[in-house]
C-alpha cells in the first residue's frame, strides 16, 4: 500500500443538517481502509477538522482537504477515476482491471456521492462501479472498494505519529497513549 500510488477519495455533495456524520464516516474510511487522502467538496468542508482530529491522534499519514471546483478537481486529475455508484458495473467483474491498473503506477481518485451527481462525473470516470445494485450507504460501497481494491493488505497497516493507540483484545476496550507502549 504505502509506496503504491496514490488513492484518494473525493466526497461530492453533502447536505448541511443530514450528512455530517456521513462525510466524517466517509472521510474516517477513506483514512482507516487504505486512502492516502479525502477531498471534502463544498459544505462538506466543515468536516476536515473532525477527521483531522482523528488523525492526529490516531495517526497517520493521511491528508485532508477541500475544495470549491469538484468538477475541476475530476477534471484535472491525472490518474485513472472510479465512481461508486449503485448504477454502475458490478464490482466483481472490475475490480481486477481497476487493481491492475493501480498496480501499474495509476493514481486512483475514487469518487462517492451524497446527493444527486451530476451526470458529468459518469461520463469523466473511467469505472461506474456498483458494489450492489441496491439502495445502500456509501461509507459502505467506500469500504467494501478499498478492501477489493488492497485484497485486505490495508487491515495490516501500520500507523505513525499517532498520539493514542487501540490496543486489541476479545472483551472491552483499551486506548493508551502511544508513548506508553
Amino acid at each position: 500500500m504505502r509506496g503504491s500510488p496514490e488513492v484518494a477519495v473525493l466526497r461530492l455533495g453533502h447536505r448541511p443538517g443530514r450528512d455530517e456524520r456521513m462525510t466524517t464516516h466517509v472521510g474516517l474510511t477513506a483514512r482507516a481502509l487504505g486512502a492516502d487522502r479525502v477531498v471534502l467538496a463544498d459544505a462538506a468542508a466543515e468536516r476536515t477538522d473532525s477527521i483531522d482530529a482523528v488523525t492526529e491522534r490516531f495517526g497517520g499519514p493521511f491528508a485532508t482537504e477541500s475544495t470549491d471546483t469538484p468538477r475541476r478537481h475530476i477534471g484535472e486529475w491525472d490518474g485513472r477515476i472510479v465512481h461508486l455508484t449503485m448504477y454502475g458495473e458490478p464490482l466483481q467483474t472490475v475490480e481486477g482491471e481497476i487493481r491492475e491498473s493501480h498496480d501499474r503506477g495509476a493514481p486512483l481518485l475514487v469518487v462517492v456521492g451524497a446527493e444527486k451527481v451530476p451526470f458529468s462525473v459518469y461520463e469523466a470516470a473511467d469505472w461506474n462501479v456498483g458494489v450492489t445494485n441496491q439502495p445502500h450507504s456509501e461509507v459502505a460501497s467506500l469500504a467494501v472498494f478499498l478492501d477489493r481494491l488492497f485484497e485486505g493488505a490495508e487491515l495490516d497497516r501500520e500507523w505513525t505519529d499517532a498520539e493514542r493507540t487501540v490496543v486489541p483484545q476479545a472483551e472491552g476496550k483499551r486506548v493508551e497513549d502511544s508513548e506508553s507502549q
